[in-house]
């Protein structure tokens, strides 16, 4: 259930973020960017509803989405989707998952989570610009799961055979949509050739 975005613009913007020497206006905004295509191909296959449609000069028939949609950030780093995917989806709801790294254990530890009350029977977009170990991944999607989507998709810019391989364990029915599968995770569990922590480039942290 792993997807690929390799449009020319993808590869553009995300060769930019992977370049150490960009900085972090550039870096947000080519993530900004990135994100928007990948939104595109998150929500083809979503159902619209027919409705009635009355233009300057005539009615006729649109469309509008079946389900509520909901964005679902990892913090930090998941925040930098945000505004990407909002430009595409602006009536999204917006949820908070708070995870950070047991730099010793590589596994994640809950801190904060907050869900709008959309999240019942919505389709759900988790955002998180890295998927290393899959450890993170796979918890967002358990405490998703609790508040009852209609569907989950976990979306990442650049993702590891080892993170793939950790959700598809846990539920081989999600949907993983990446701008890139890199190589490996070096001894520190971050992905390589990668493009750095993704957090600290975009809020100017160490």
């Amino acid at each position: 259930m792993i997807k690929v975005i390799d449009h020319p613009v993808v590869k553009v913007n995300l060769s930019k973020m992977r370049n150490k020497n960009t900085d972090s206006r550039d870096f947000k905004h080519r993530l900004i960017e990135l994100s928007q295509f990948l939104s595109y191909e998150v929500t083809r296959d979503y159902e619209t509803v027919a409705i009635p449609v009355e233009t300057p000069l005539a009615k006729t028939t649109g469309f509008k989405l079946k389900d509520k949609i909901v964005l679902i950030p990892v913090l930090r780093a998941g925040l930098g989707m945000v505004e990407g995917f909002s430009a595409v989806l602006p009536s999204a709801a917006v949820g908070f998952i708070g995870l950070y790294r047991d730099e010793k254990t590589l596994n994640p530890v809950q801190y904060y989570s907050k869900m709008p009350e959309e999240i019942k029977g919505s389709n759900a977009i988790i955002l998180d610009p890295m998927l290393a170990t899959g450890h993170s991944a796979v918890a967002a999607i358990k405490i998703v799961k609790k508040f009852k989507p209609k569907s989950i998709k976990f979306v990442c810019v650049v993702s590891a055979p080892k993170g793939i391989s950790e959700i598809e364990k846990y539920d081989p029915n999600i949907e993983i949509f990446t701008a890139a599968i890199d190589q490996k995770l070096n001894s520190k569990g971050y992905i390589m050739p990668g493009l750095g922590d993704a957090g600290d480039r975009i809020f100017k942290t160490k």
